[in-house]
């Protein structure tokens, strides 16, 4: 087994720690500072201190991943040496072996970046020296195998900024400190005179030609990192015909306590996208107890909802078991005989759509919805339906997942009929019709549309990989014009093994 082979078996299971440095980065089309952005901004991420310490725990796989896939040059040179003439070397084929790690730190630093220190890393170097010295007269060439015991530091201070419309993370700022460096030529250990030759600018090579790398690779694999999370970001946030740009209005702020983002929050459908112009998002609005933040804007969401009801999303038949199944449901007010008798027909259908956009926004109590459906009752023996009418509903909805379970609970505030319409063959319209269809719409036809829209979204958010996260005690909490959902979580171990097979491939 290859050495990049046992990296990545030793790494199913485990979390990317370097997320500190680039989980945050989007694209944009401009980047202003945050205040002036917030009036523009549709989703806020807000990473506390917690959650930082959870991801820089697993810090140090990524950091073998950039040693490990680090691409060491051959090295050509000369010198002269006193007694010996010219000697010419090259070292070759440098790779890295028995790579272990120690602990990995970081700090916050305010308007700046995040500092991460790696100590203690251990790893021995490996390749091939060749020399040839001597003179005009005669000289002497051989090749020898030699091996590097190591000891190392690594700090690593990154700066988040905003350029050309992206906020990027520079990790220029690379220092690796060399607490040992040992030579070994073909396992020899003993300090011989062609030992004491080469000790010095060996060594110094080496130290030169792994910082390079090292830091390279390092740099290499965050943008890597960060182009792979918001690629999945984005298919997380897109479905059909639907997508949500989350390009960043203004760049990162960090402060000691946490790391926020700014997100446009545009739904695009088709060839048409939303505006966002007064979003009502302050930084007041989200406190530092948990490790996770999502605030989303009803100006974000709103139009999501109308996305999905020009996507011809919010429609449904129903029949057989299941149609029969929802007639069970026990009324208050009599059934008519035209129900009845559409209950007993051939092939029993009933059609429900939403006959207008449907609007969403939240208050400190709940999250509401308004919208006119449309439903049909038919069969297959008539040409005509039996019943048709339309109802406008509003309801107000609390949100919650548990047990990766989205659950809504769905209280009606205002129910109404109209353009109540029946099939030729009834020669009157029944009394009692429009309290039984109140009533109908009431106690059987909103619990259905919320079990559906529990299933609907519940396995939409399974598809795009939510389920595989560990979020612990998740809260979606309303508020006037806004929602903010809040949890602790365990790094997605999935997207690290996934991350590590792309990069090392």
């Amino acid at each position: 087994m290859t050495d990049i082979e046992e990296m990545k078996r030793n790494t199913v299971g485990r979390g990317v720690g370097l997320l500190l440095l680039f989980c945050l980065t989007g694209v944009g089309q401009s980047c202003v500072d945050p205040e002036s952005a917030y009036r523009f901004t549709g989703i806020v991420c807000r990473l506390t201190y917690p959650a930082a310490v959870v991801l820089n725990e697993k810090t140090t796989e990524v950091i073998q991943a950039a040693f490990q896939h680090a691409k060491y040059p051959s090295i050509q040179g000369e010198k002269t040496i006193l007694f010996m003439g010219k000697l010419k070397y090259g070292i070759h084929n440098l790779e890295i072996h028995n790579l272990t790690i120690g602990k990995s730190d970081f700090e916050l630093q305010e308007n700046k970046g995040i500092a991460i220190t790696i100590s203690n890393v251990s790893a021995v170097f490996t390749g091939t020296i060749t020399y040839e010295y001597g003179s005009s007269l005669f000289s002497v060439g051989q090749s020898l195998d030699f091996e590097v015991e190591s000891q190392i530091d690594l700090v690593i201070n990154s700066n988040l900024h905003c350029g050309k419309g992206r906020v990027a993370a520079d990790t220029s700022d690379c220092y690796l400190t060399f607490h040992k460096l040992l030579l070994l030529l073909q396992g020899d250990r003993e300090p011989g005179w062609l030992k004491k030759v080469f000790t010095n600018f060996i060594t110094i090579t080496v130290k030169l030609v792994v910082k390079g790398q090292i830091c390279k690779e390092i740099n290499k694999v965050a943008n890597i990192l960060a182009d792979f999370i918001q690629d999945t970001a984005e298919q997380f946030l897109s479905n059909g015909n639907i997508s949500v740009d989350i390009g960043l209005t203004s760049a990162p702020v960090i402060t000691s306590n946490y790391i926020e983002s700014y997100h446009k929050g545009l739904v695009t459908y088709n060839s048409s996208t939303s505006v966002i112009k007064d979003s009502v998002f302050n930084p007041e609005q989200i406190s530092e107890n948990r490790s996770l933040y999502f605030w989303l804007s009803d100006v974000a969401l709103d139009p999501l909802m109308t996305a999905a009801y020009h996507d011809g999303r919010f429609s449904r038949n129903i029949s057989k078991t299941e149609l029969a199944d929802m007639f069970q449901t026990q009324l208050s007010t009599d059934r008519p005989n035209l129900v009845s008798k559409w209950l007993l027909s051939e092939e029993p259908l009933l059609r429900a759509w939403s006959a207008s956009v449907p609007r969403f926004w939240t208050t400190l109590q709940a999250s509401y919805v308004r919208v006119v459906a449309a439903v049909e009752l038919s069969s297959a023996k008539q040409d005509s339906p039996v019943l048709y009418f339309e109802t406008e509903v509003e309801v107000c909805v609390r949100a919650s997942y548990a047990e990766k379970k989205v659950i809504l609970k769905a209280t009606p505030v205002h129910i109404s009929t109209s353009n109540i319409s029946i099939s030729e063959g009834v020669s009157e319209m029944e009394n009692g019709l429009s309290v039984y269809l109140q009533e109908a719409v009431e106690k059987i036809g909103i619990t259905k549309v919320i079990s559906y829209l529990e299933v609907a979204v519940t396995g939409l958010m399974d598809k795009q990989g939510l389920n595989l996260f560990d979020l612990i005690n998740p809260e979606v909490i309303p508020y006037n014009g806004y929602v903010l959902v809040q949890m602790d979580f365990g790094f997605p171990q999935h997207l690290l093994v996934e991350f590590l097979r792309k990069t090392l491939d």
